[in-house]
């Protein structure tokens, strides 16, 4: 009976085991003791590229995203190509548009050096996003880290996951669905769009042939976006008309004015499912900054590299 209860004992050490490293946690405390600044030291190189140029907040957010609709959070998006593999840069949702790259290897630099070999890429990004929306006036939350990185990249991965900015109500649920994200996940986390900038050819088709937009706000979007493809592509307009460069809730007071920059905006209010969410959110500023940092810390957990996967990466454009 020992012998056999001994057995057991070992069996179901073995199993726990097993099943811990199979489903490893991301924690908000995971560095606490192999690199016990990282939070301030990420905060203050953020706090620095912002200072510098506002318009960075929305460009480390949005890689954030980009990252974890490909794949899961893991990195990749930061890849160079490689002989093996063509990375994510230049994937049709992040060519000329994806940016701040710079910044994230000012921050792995700054890192690498308070705690060497410790801290992913991949939490380098989800701890910026969350830095860049604070510093802008948005919530803040507690991270979740202990991913690690992805040793290699996917360009048609990258042009098959991102949602464009066609798209519709139908495909933006889908999608968001696919990666266990809810249609309240999908309008919160839209509400990054109060932030940040978009290229002419991602909202041109919208603001000339579109009819459920405010006229006076396609024509002032009209005089810096030609309406000849191919003429102005890579000019710039504010997705958020009001207050550009604050995390606030004025992105869904335009959607219901028709003010919204890009189609698939739009789409979040026009006679659809997500129109009550969105109404909600234009007037209730702090349950859209609540509901916005709960879909983060959700979107932050889609696949994540744990454990013995992945790696750590010392320089994030590329593998060790």
């Amino acid at each position: 009976m020992a012998s056999f209860c001994s057995r057991l004992t070992i069996c179901l050490a073995l199993f726990v085991l097993i099943l811990g490293s199979a489903n490893a946690q991301l924690s908000t405390n995971f560095y606490y003791h192999s690199c016990p600044n990282l939070f301030s030291t990420v905060k203050s190189t953020v706090q620095s590229a912002i200072s510098k140029e506002t318009r960075m907040g929305a460009s480390l957010l949005r890689l954030f995203f980009h990252d974890c609709f490909v794949n899961g959070c893991d990195g990749s998006i930061l890849l160079d190509d490689t002989s093996s593999f063509t990375g994510e840069k230049n994937a049709n949702p992040n060519r000329n548009s994806a940016r701040g790259y710079e910044v994230i290897d000012n921050i792995k630099s700054a890192v690498e050096k308070a705690c060497p070999g410790v801290v992913s890429c991949a939490d380098i990004l989800a701890i910026a996003a969350r830095d860049s929306v604070q510093i802008l006036g948005g919530p803040s939350w507690n991270v979740k880290v202990g991913r690690r990185d992805a040793r290699t990249a996917s360009q048609s991965a990258a042009n098959n996951g991102i949602p464009p900015p066609t798209s519709n109500l139908n495909q933006l649920i889908s999608r968001f669905s696919a990666l266990g994200l809810s249609t309240k996940d999908l309008v919160a986390l839209s509400g990054g769009h109060t932030i940040g900038q978009a290229r002419c050819t991602n909202f041109r088709a919208r603001i000339y042939n579109e009819s459920n937009i405010d006229t006076a706000f396609a024509r002032t979007r009209q005089q810096s976006c030609p309406r000849t493809s191919g003429s102005g592509d890579n000019n710039l307009a504010t997705l958020d008309l009001q207050t550009p460069t604050e995390f606030d809730n004025y992105y869904f007071k335009n959607l219901v004015q028709k003010k919204g920059l890009l189609h698939s905006d739009q789409q979040l209010f026009n006679g659809g499912s997500t129109d009550s969410i969105v109404r909600g959110y234009s007037t209730n500023p702090s349950s859209f900054s609540s509901d916005f940092a709960a879909a983060m810390i959700k979107m932050g957990d889609i696949s994540p590299l744990t454990g013995s996967n992945g790696e750590i990466r010392k320089n994030c454009r590329r593998i060790n």
